[in-house]
């Protein structure tokens, strides 16, 4: 810390001390936070020579009031804040370890693209310096699913011990539901984030493991984000994510009707949807839910941004999937969370200032995992217009973040 002896009178005087303090880097860094949360924070006024220029002021300036409008996040700016260059002194997985909890008979495309995904936030510029998604993707399928996504990529680490109720006897189950969370504990703690629902269907027994191993990824403290037929899992067993502040929720526009009408007992409110959004949040204890849409509205049940980048007009299929795997349909998008997510939760707990780590790392996952993924779907459809499907977005994915952020920057 500075020592301030040489110049006593200059920081006991409150107006010089506030002049000092908006020249610290760590006024700078909190301001940027601030920023990229939202715009309002740009209004800030540059007379730090008030009352209103001390650190705890704008700390408190970070929480927005649910009754507030929602404002569009600086989400480029988060991009860049929280994304870790990679440099030749590092090593595999220090950018990140993410698992699918997902794939059965019926569904093996969205667990494909959400770990794809992962490993696809990859660009690299003529220097060859490397800003890379997750080093490793693991999916947890049933046995019937693991050769079909095995085939579509090697890259991927496919698990094949989930089990659904067909091919379990009734005085089996207890024992086959233990073993399956022991596989599963054994490499939880290696994980950055989870991602539970891709391709998961709605077996009951299957359903029933995959309750065990959220359970135990909330004991473990390893952020989960949940999508698709996780959703259906969690709305009928709320206690799973309930006061989980590592938890994500990403409904689109019926899954999040279901939520609501289970949680608050009432229809959707399109004109009073951030307050609407909020008040789920609390009533989960907490949790952060982005609200799939034209724009993608976010809370963590304090403040409420969205992100209204134009995407794509083509809705494919798999595209939320994306999103929650890697921070336009459903697969891509869970992804994307999941990847930001972890770097936001490692930059905060990594950074020097204390009063940084009072961003909640989940809304700023959010926040960049929508825009990365309406940046590659606007890429992706200008390139491919109504032929545009979820691979072509995924292909996009390492230059929409080269775009934000260029490597060696």
């Amino acid at each position: 810390m500075r020592n301030h002896s040489h110049c006593p009178h200059a920081w006991r005087n409150p107006q010089h001390r506030g002049r000092m303090w908006a020249a610290s880097p760590a006024f700078r860094r909190r301001l940027f936070l601030l920023r990229s949360l939202s715009p309002c924070a740009a209004a800030l006024p540059n007379n730090t020579s008030s009352s209103s220029s001390s650190p705890s002021t704008f700390i408190r300036l970070n929480a927005m009031a649910a009754s507030d409008p929602v404002y569009e996040a600086d989400a480029e700016a988060v991009v860049r804040r929280i994304t870790p260059p990679l440099d030749r002194a590092r090593h595999k997985g220090q950018a990140g370890k993410i698992a699918v909890i997902g794939g059965c008979r019926e569904y093996t495309g969205a667990p494909y693209f959400a770990a794809i995904s992962a490993l696809k936030v990859n660009s690299t510029n003529s220097s060859h310096d490397v800003i890379q998604g997750a080093d490793l993707s693991h999916v947890f399928c049933t046995r019937d699913a693991a050769t079909v996504i095995k085939s579509y990529s090697p890259e991927l680490i496919v698990h094949p011990i989930l089990e659904e109720s067909y091919s379990v006897s009734d005085g089996e189950r207890e024992s086959v539901s233990s073993r399956i969370l022991t596989e599963v504990a054994k490499w939880m703690e290696r994980f950055d984030c989870i991602v539970v629902g891709p391709g998961l269907g709605r077996d009951s027994f299957l359903l029933d493991c995959v309750s065990n191993i959220m359970r135990h990824a909330r004991q473990a403290n390893i952020p989960t984000v949940v999508d698709g037929d996780g959703l259906f899992l969690i709305t009928n067993n709320l206690s799973l994510v309930e006061g989980n502040s590592l938890a994500i929720l990403t409904p689109n526009v019926y899954e999040y009707k279901r939520l609501v009408q289970k949680v608050l007992n009432c229809e959707v409110n399109e004109e009073n949807a951030s307050e609407q959004l909020t008040a789920l949040c609390q009533k989960i204890g907490g949790i952060t839910i982005m609200q799939k849409g034209k724009a993608d509205i976010i809370s963590d049940g304090k403040t409420v941004t969205q992100v209204s980048t134009f995407g794509s007009p083509r809705r494919c299929g798999g595209q939320g999937d994306i999103l929650s795997g890697r921070f336009v349909a459903n697969v891509v998008l869970s992804v994307s969370f999941c990847i930001f997510a972890s770097w936001a939760r490692h930059f905060l707990l990594t950074n020097e200032y204390p009063t940084d780590k009072s961003v909640n790392p989940m809304m700023l996952g959010c926040i960049a995992g929508s825009l990365l993924l309406r940046k590659a779907a606007s890429h992706a459809f200008e390139k491919n217009k109504r032929s545009t499907i979820t691979t072509d977005i995924i292909e996009f994915l390492g230059k929409s973040l080269e775009d934000i952020c260029p490597a060696g920057h």
